[in-house]
Order: C-alpha cells, then structure tokens, then sequence
C-alpha cells in the first residue's frame, strides 16, 4: 500500500489532471465483492467464481472491476454484476443479481471485448449510469482516505447509482469517479465537483472542470476532445467525435462536433510530472500547441 502524500499538490486540485484516464478500458466487468480486496484484483482468493471471473475477464482484455456498496455492506451471494462497453456513440450497460455464483461462469467474456450486448446470461438493460468511486485502501491509502467519504456524500444523493470500487488508475489524482457507461473520468473531487460531474452526467453532458479525460482514448485525443469541447461549449457527452491521432508528439488530431472539424495540435510535457521513486505512477502534462477550423485561420 502507498500514500500520495508526499507528492506535491496531490488531492489538492492543483496537479493538473487532463487527459489522464486509462487508454486500455473499453470494455468493463463490474463484479459486487464487499472485501477486503487485495492490493490487485487478480489476486483475489474468494469466493472462487469470482476470482475466476475476475481473471478471465482481465484474459479476454475486459477490465474487471469489484465493486460494493457505501456503509454497511451485505453478505453475498447475491451478487450485483454490470457488463458494459464505453468506446464511441454506442455505449451500453447490462446488469443482473447472481445468486448462483456458478452461473458466472456463462458470462460471455469474448462478446463483451468485442463490444457486443447480451453478455450476461439473464441480464437486463441498466436504466441508470453507474457511478464508481475508487476507494482502494489497499492500493494506495489515498484512494480511501479521499474516495470513501466522497462515495457516502454522492450515495446519500444519488441512491443505488454510486458504488466504491477497486483502482480505476491515477491514484495522485484522488479522490476519483467514473461514469459509466461512457467511461468518463474525473479526479482531485472534492464533494462539490463530484455533484456536479454527476448531475452534469445525468442530464447527459460532461463538466469539464477536473475531467481527467475519456476511458479507451490516447491521451492525446482526450487532450484534443476537452479542448474543443471548451472552445465550441459543446458539452453533451455524444457531441464530440475524435475521428483520428497522428504522429507523436506535437499529434495531430482531427475533432468534430456540431458540423465543423478542427486540427488540434497536441503536445506531450518531455517531463514527466512525478516526484521521484516512491510514486506508483509516473504521468506526462498534455497540453494544446495550436486549435484551427479546418479550412480556416487558426483560432487559438
């Protein structure tokens, strides 16, 4: 277990946080454990089906989750699993109780990779977002200390929608939330950021305002898509189609949204933003060079 602690303006909402959500995510297992959870999901001894599950699903290229419910927490079985796939417009969520642990064994892992519905046997299409606050003590303290209270205060108003869960990636940036199913992540939340991160989520748009960036993109066309989002004010969570990245740094990413195309030049931070051996993970300061209408002059 580490601690961020000792990494200046950690928590703090003065690191900055854009385009750091996870690039490998599209296609995500959420499975109710209530814990403890071990330091990597992989190494979860029990109950056995879900382990199993949980290291198939990280085989097929699924990213597991465990999730559990703020407060005091039930016994299982029954257990609350979600199947879900966040890359481009057709996003989707399904969900079903298990009470027979040895039914997770159906669980279609191979469909779900590729982005197909229908991946539970008996599931049902999920009618509300679900909300994951990483609250993975055992991973980094931070992400308990910060995400445990931040999960109670938005299950206190968001009811069923909220669940903590295992590391979603960027502990430095705790405490964070992901909306799912689109994928959207943000960091450094304090209880007000994260209302209105949800709320905005709710009415189908994102807040840009401590949004790390989309799950499943290259950091740089998260970078390019929070740019042009903040430029045009096109905020609805479809709105905005990063169509390609090219190059390595400055990138070159073509970005539509609302009828007009832009060339947004992305250029890596060569240093790295980390505060020396201790911290678990090193990130890298993306930064817009040069936003230009396609066709037109430059506007930034």
């Amino acid at each position: 277990m580490s601690s961020c602690d000792h990494c200046p303006g950690s928590h703090s909402g003065e690191r900055p946080c854009l385009a750091s959500a996870t690039t490998k995510a599209r296609s995500w297992l959420l499975v109710e454990h209530p814990g403890p959870w071990p330091e990597r999901v992989e190494r979860l001894t029990g109950p056995a089906p879900i382990a199993e599950l949980v290291r198939a699903a990280q085989a097929a290229g699924v990213r597991p989750q465990l999730i559990r419910r703020t407060g005091r927490r039930r016994a299982v079985p029954p257990v609350q699993v979600y199947a879900g796939y966040s890359h481009g417009h057709d996003v989707w969520m399904e969900g079903r109780e298990f009470t027979d642990l040895s039914e997770l064994a159906a669980v279609d892992l191979a469909a779900l990779a590729a982005g197909r519905r229908g991946v539970l046997p008996g599931g049902v299409p999920a009618t509300e977002p679900v909300l994951l606050v990483c609250t993975h003590g055992r991973r980094n303290a931070c992400c308990a200390r910060t995400g445990a209270p931040l999960a109670r205060g938005l299950a206190e108003r968001f009811g069923g929608m909220v669940w903590e869960t295992t590391h979603v990636g960027g502990d430095r940036y705790a405490a964070n939330l992901v909306a799912l199913p689109h994928g959207f992540y943000y960091g450094d939340l304090g209880p007000a950021e994260a209302e209105a991160a949800a709320l905005a989520y709710l009415r189908g748009e994102v807040a840009l305002e401590r949004l790390r960036g989309r799950a499943g993109l290259p950091e740089a066309a998260q970078a390019a898509e929070h740019h042009v989002r903040a430029y045009s004010g096109a905020l609805g969570v479809d709105e905005v189609t990063v169509e390609s990245v090219t190059g390595t740094s400055p990138y070159q990413a073509v970005v539509s949204t609302r009828g007009s195309r832009y060339r947004v030049v992305v250029e890596r931070d060569a240093a790295p933003h980390g505060c020396g051996s201790e911290c678990q993970e090193k990130t890298e300061t993306y930064f817009v060079r040069d936003l230009t209408l396609l066709n037109e002059a430059a506007l930034v």
